[in-house]
């Protein structure tokens, strides 16, 4: 009998431990899903779609499988132009250089360069996998929200492109159009205009032009490894000369509808869903006329003699990328009419303004037009209240037809702009 109520007992201690054991169990699985659950609701899903609204209440998702588009290049190499005609379409939006976007690349980069900095971060958990994470919420949120949103965005950023083949692994299916111009042509440009660019000394072509070629030397370097698939050199020359098949093909390769608007974007600048330009870009009054031959030739005859005869060994990168180093003048080949047409109505307008001349807006009762172009040249067609007027030449007056605006004497130009 003892032994019977000794086993009773012994089952009944069992069967209690056993049940104290799976509630716990329980309790602890319920604790560890509400915790999931709270660092799911603080931490941001991988696949996260970002939501944006436009002005007709279209809802836009964005997330880091859409088909980006990169814009860059070296500096005055036309990767504005080509920004203003993707612009022009109906479905895209590129909008202002972010410049924020190939610094934080940059800084990126070097994080992974050093050897004992990357130990840091990983010693930290700041980890690869981390970095990569936050750099493509980031971007994403950059590009999405500093404009408009559109069916298809892109980034117009001249040195993002020497991060290509990082961004390639940040956005699956991002695209990349890599601007090409005579480097002669682009550092005659930045010297002339005056652009800065770090590292770059203005006073030297020598300078210059070896500063050229190392860039696009890493930009086309990194758009091969990508292959052509995903990264389109489009020579600027080529653009300008024949426009209209130039941008056939780049509408092609980047799987975008066709749309006539792409090479008339001088006429949605400033209106709404067209084209934005900022105030302070250094090729905004370029991009502001028709597609013209003004800046193909300008270079020729102002590059020191002894920088020509050097050419092929100071830039190296001219003969890869298919130019003639010793050819003064190159040929550039033969343009469409609508491009000759487009050369002719501006220099007939005096829209081909002298490189080193500014133009300041003058309008009814001597207050500025608000309107971006109206500080480069008034005779746009939708400028109507305004004329230019040269700082140099105060004497001429441009724009004596515009339809409703009588000629003003030069003596009443505002205090501000003598």
């Amino acid at each position: 009998m003892r032994v019977t109520t000794r086993r009773v007992l012994l089952l009944v201690g069992s069967l209690a431990a056993l049940m104290v054991t799976l509630h716990l169990g329980q309790q602890v699985l319920e604790c560890q899903q509400v915790l999931s659950e709270r660092r799911h609701r603080l931490m941001r899903p991988e696949n996260e779609e970002l939501v944006m609204v436009d002005a007709n209440h279209v809802e836009y998702r964005y997330s880091k499988d859409m088909p980006l588009i990169f814009i860059g290049g070296v500096p005055r190499s036309g990767t504005t132009l080509m920004r203003a005609m993707l612009d022009a379409h109906p479905e895209v939006r590129c909008g202002e250089e972010t410049r924020i976007i190939p610094r934080v690349l940059a800084m990126r980069q070097a994080w992974s360069k050093s050897g004992r900095e990357k130990m840091r971060l990983d010693e930290a958990g700041v980890t690869d996998q981390v970095l990569d994470a936050a750099m493509q919420a980031f971007i994403l949120e950059v590009i999405a929200k500093h404009g408009e949103p559109a069916r298809y965005l892109c980034n117009k950023d001249p040195f993002t492109l020497k991060s290509s083949v990082y961004l390639s692994r940040l956005f699956p299916n991002s695209k990349f159009l890599l601007m090409v111009r005579d480097g002669r042509a682009s550092v005659h440009s930045m010297i002339t205009r005056k652009v800065t660019i770090a590292g770059f000394d203005l006073n030297s072509y020598r300078d210059c032009l070896t500063k050229w070629n190392k860039a696009i030397e890493v930009m086309y370097s990194q758009c091969l490894e990508i292959g052509r698939a995903r990264c389109l050199p489009v020579y600027y020359e080529q653009l300008v000369l024949h426009p209209e098949q130039s941008m056939h093909n780049i509408m092609r390769f980047l799987d975008i509808s066709w749309s006539d608007t792409v090479l008339h974007h001088e006429e949605l600048i400033g209106k709404p869903g067209g084209v934005s330009l900022s105030k302070i870009e250094r090729s905004t009054d370029q991009v502001i006329k028709p597609v013209n031959m003004e800046a193909l030739s300008k270079w020729i005859g102002h590059i020191p003699g002894d920088v020509l005869q050097d050419m092929a060994h100071i830039a190296p990168m001219l003969a890869r990328l298919g130019y003639d180093p010793y050819a003064n003048p190159p040929n550039y080949g033969h343009p469409d009419p609508l491009v000759v047409n487009n050369t002719h109505r501006n220099a007939a307008n005096g829209l081909l303004l002298p490189e080193k001349e500014e133009f300041v807006p003058w309008a009814r009762g001597n207050r500025f037009s608000k309107h971006i172009a109206c500080s480069y040249c008034c005779q746009m067609t939708a400028l109507q209240e305004c004329i230019c007027i040269y700082l140099q030449r105060p004497n001429v007056l441009r724009g004596g037809n515009v339809p409703g605006l009588s000629r003003r004497p030069v003596g009443n130009i505002p205090q501000l702009w003598k």
